[in-house]
Parts: structure tokens; C-alpha cells; sequence
């Protein structure tokens, strides 16, 4: 195997795909050197090769990897390993006695190295505990006798997800798939909302005994650049985390019932502008227009902002802020920043460009009370899907909603400014060319860096999926 191969297999890149069946196609020596830089590994030349492979070789020595992933009852596999830890055999179920004395003792880890668990709640948990892993993400000590100790974070993951209990008896009941805006009622405003879907899920759980709803990805969209127009692909979002604002529905808004007279006829005629677009979507005559919808939302979203929350509202807000952190003031910060400077951050001035730079805290200091307004409609979206949620197993949905996350992020919106350091400059997720696709298939969308997110815990992914299941 020449240095480039063993590079390359030593990062996960393969050399070769196969397009069909008994054929094989080898990857140009110009194309490995790309995908190894864009994971920020130089194979430019035979010395870079070599450093390389040095700097992975002393990685490697490390005394435990960045992440262990553990399943609460696994089993070894053929060769006597239990997945997680190179070496690494147990009997059924990571415990402390059995798991963490078989780190020390089967994984290279030099003699009297101390291993120890601390877990989600702040336990301390000694190899001679004797206490079964706790299902969840924890984080593992290790220290050789004379070395300084290091840390790995411990995911020790359920071994299977419990079916639902469904009304027949069945592992799984019916269901309905359906596209959100797309399912428009008499009070949409040119688009369905969350309260459509909710009043779907009450009628098919009652009437249906259906089991679960799935409405197609929610994904805040990157929006449309000021005067245009851009096709809002649920499958090329700007955010994952987040559920987009324009599946609101304006009337539902606790505080929309309390706008003055004023505010309230403006807010009135932007309905008005809308129910004339849900007439033209329903006879046919117009197609839905989501840029359309959010700009019309947008502005009635301000108008009611303009009816101070009450104690107990203002309570569960700052209880989401506190809830959604970093992933939210940075997710509204880039809304804030896209509103003036394009739906891109690629093409912002420069210091924007990096979330965490003394240029972009001082934009956003400047920006405080329109990032709080994103960060406001994340919370009433986060509240529709909720009731969207109850509506569905208060109608005896065995499961109620399904969520569908996105393949990736568009390049250039809110996710991929924020978490630059764990996604894959430079290229793209998709696949080869085969004889179905002779051009392949490109989505647009920039992968996640393997290396990065193993080195924060896979943090950035649990983030995603947490999301997606807090209402599902």
C-alpha cells in the first residue's frame, strides 16, 4: 500500500467506488488530495504524506480515543470485541467491573492506568463500582501512572428503541405522510401551518385510528435575497435545529389577541392579502408562494410583537432561551445578519464570517433587538409544534408526530456559519457517477468533518436530533 492509500484509509477515504455490479472505478491521486485537505489533512506532496501520517500515528498513541459509544446490552462480536474500544470484550451490558477493568486490560492502555465515569448527573463512578452503565452521555477519565489524565466523552446508547404500545395491537399502525404547506385549510394564510397539522392529527387519531403523522422536514428555509425569489427546498435548509417560523399560524399567538385597534386592522389586511393568495392556491389558479407567505408573516409577526408578554409567558420564554443556548442566539444572530446583509454569510463583510470574531459581538450588540425577535418566533414555532404534538396523542396517536431531518445544511445559511468547525469545507454530499446518474448526484450540502465531530463528542449531531424529538 503506498503513504497515500494508508493516509487515506487511516481518515476514512476510500480509493475506489463501484458504479455497478462487477465494476470497479479508482479514484485520480487529485481527487484523494482534495477530499484529505478538505478534512485539513496535506497530502500535497510525499513529505506532507509523511508528516501526516506521523501526526496520525502520535494521535493514535492517545490513551483513548475522543468518543467510546457503547450499547446498554451489547455483545462482543465474532472476534470476542465489544464496539466502542479497540480490544474491548465484555459480558452482555457495559457495567464498570466488567467493562472498564477490560479497558485496561485489553486495549493497550499501560499498566495501573485509573478509569473512571463521570456521568450526566455528576456521579463518580470507579472501575470497582460494580454499577452498570447509565444509558446517556458521560464523560470517561483515564490516567497512566505518571501521565497527565485525559478525558473522552462516553455515549452509552439504549440497544433498541421501544416499539409504541398502537390501539391494534400491532408494532406499528397506520399513518399519514403529507406535505406541510401543501395542506392548506380555509384559515391558512397561502400556505399550511402548524395548526392545520395539528387539526390533521386530531381528525386522522380519531377518525382514522391512524398512528403517526409525518409532515416532511419543518427546517428554517434560508430565505429569499431582498426583491427575489428562491426556491425553498426543505431538503437544502438553512437551519436543522430550528423549525421555520412561516409554518405559524398568526392567529393562534397568545398575544394576538390583545393588539390595539390599530395594529390590529394592519394585521387584518395582511390576513386579508393572504386569504386572496389561499383562494388562488385552492382554485388553481396560483401556485403557493412560501416567500410570499413568510414576508406577509413576518410583518404581522412585528405588529403583534408589539404586545408585551405576559409574567408566565415571559417565564417559559426565558426558560426556552436558557433551554436552546449557544444553538439559538446564533441561529437568530445569523436571521439578524441575513436581513442586512444577504441570505449568505459567504459573501458578509469580512470579521462576519466567523461566528465567534470581536466583529460579529459587536454587530450583534447592535443588532440585540432584532435577534431577539428571531429568537422570539423560534419560541412561538417551538409552541405550535408542541400543541401540533398534543393534538395528535390526545387523539390517541400512538406516536403522533415524525420528524424528518435533511441529508445537510445549504452552504450558506445559518447552520453551516455557526458550526464551521465540524462540517467539511469544500465539498459536497452526494455520489459517484453510475448508470443510472451518469453525472452522478450532487446535493449541495457540505458533509460533516468525521474527525471534528468525534473531537466534540458528536455534540453538533446530538444537537440535531434533540431538536427534531422534542415534539415527536
Amino acid at each position: 500500500m503506498t503513504p497515500l492509500a494508508r493516509l487515506a484509509a487511516a481518515h476514512g477515504v476510500s480509493l475506489s467506488h463501484r458504479p455497478s455490479p462487477g465494476r470497479r472505478v479508482r479514484a485520480g491521486r487529485e481527487t484523494v488530495v482534495a477530499v484529505l485537505a478538505a478534512l485539513g489533512v496535506d497530502a500535497s506532496t510525499p513529505a506532507a504524506v509523511r508528516a501526516a501520517l506521523e501526526r496520525h500515528a502520535e494521535d493514535s498513541r492517545r490513551l483513548l480515543p475522543p468518543t467510546v459509544v457503547l450499547r446498554s446490552g451489547a455483545r462482543p462480536g465474532p472476534d470476542g470485541q465489544l464496539p466502542g474500544l479497540p480490544g474491548l470484550s465484555g459480558s452482555p451490558g457495559p457495567s464498570l467491573s466488567t467493562g472498564l477493568s477490560e479497558v485496561c486490560e485489553k486495549s493497550g492502555l499501560p499498566e495501573g492506568t485509573a478509569l473512571r465515569v463521570v456521568t450526566e448527573s455528576g456521579d463518580v463512578l470507579g472501575r470497582q463500582s460494580g454499577a452498570e452503565l447509565p444509558p446517556g452521555v458521560h464523560t470517561l477519565c483515564a490516567q497512566a501512572p505518571g501521565e497527565r489524565p485525559v478525558r473522552s466523552t462516553l455515549v452509552v446508547a439504549p440497544g433498541a428503541v421501544p416499539a409504541p404500545r398502537t390501539r391494534t395491537g400491532r408494532s406499528r399502525g397506520p399513518g399519514l405522510l403529507v406535505h406541510l404547506p401543501g395542506l392548506l385549510s380555509s384559515r391558512s394564510w397561502g400556505m399550511g401551518d402548524l395548526a392545520d397539522l395539528g387539526d390533521l392529527a386530531s381528525w386522522a387519531g380519531r377518525c382514522l385510528d391512524a398512528d403517526f403523522l409525518q409532515p416532511g422536514p419543518l427546517h428554517t428555509a434560508v430565505p429569499a435575497p431582498t426583491g427575489g425569489h428562491t426556491a425553498l427546498s426543505p431538503y437544502r435548509p438553512s437551519s436543522r435545529r430550528f423549525p421555520d417560523p412561516v409554518h405559524l399560524r398568526i392567529e393562534d399567538i397568545p398575544e394576538y389577541a390583545y393588539l390595539g385597534l390599530e395594529e390590529r386592522r394592519r394585521v387584518d389586511a395582511l390576513a386579508g392579502r393572504a386569504a386572496a393568495a389561499r383562494e388562488g392556491v385552492l382554485n388553481g389558479e396560483a401556485h403557493l408562494d412560501p416567500d410570499a407567505v413568510r414576508d406577509l408573516k413576518l410583518r404581522a409577526l412585528e405588529l403583534v410583537r408589539t404586545v408585551q408578554l405576559s409574567p408566565g409567558r415571559r417565564a417559559a420564554y426565558c426558560d426556552f432561551l436558557a433551554a436552546r443556548g449557544q444553538a439559538l442566539e446564533d441561529h437568530a444572530t445569523w436571521c439578524a445578519f441575513a436581513e442586512r446583509y444577504g441570505p449568505d454569510w459567504r459573501s458578509w463583510p469580512a470579521g462576519l464570517d466567523d461566528p465567534r470574531s470581536a466583529r460579529t459581538a459587536r454587530e450583534r450588540d447592535d443588532h440585540l433587538e432584532r435577534i431577539d425577535f428571531h429568537c422570539w418566533a423560534a419560541w412561538l414555532t417551538d409552541c405550535q409544534l408542541a400543541a401540533a404534538q398534543r393534538a395528535a396523542r390526545d387523539a390517541g396517536m400512538a406516536v403522533g408526530l415524525v420528524h424528518e431531518a435533511a441529508a445537510g445544511v445549504h452552504p450558506g445559511g445559518a447552520d453551516a456559519w455557526a458550526q464551521q468547525d465540524v462540517l467539511a469545507p469544500g465539498v459536497s454530499l452526494g455520489a459517484p457517477p453510475t448508470a443510472g446518474a451518469p453525472g452522478g448526484l450532487d446535493h449541495g450540502v457540505p458533509p460533516w468533518h468525521p474527525g471534528a465531530l468525534a473531537r466534540t463528542g458528536y455534540g453538533p449531531w446530538r444537537e440535531v436530533l434533540a431538536g427534531l424529538f422534542r415534539h415527536a
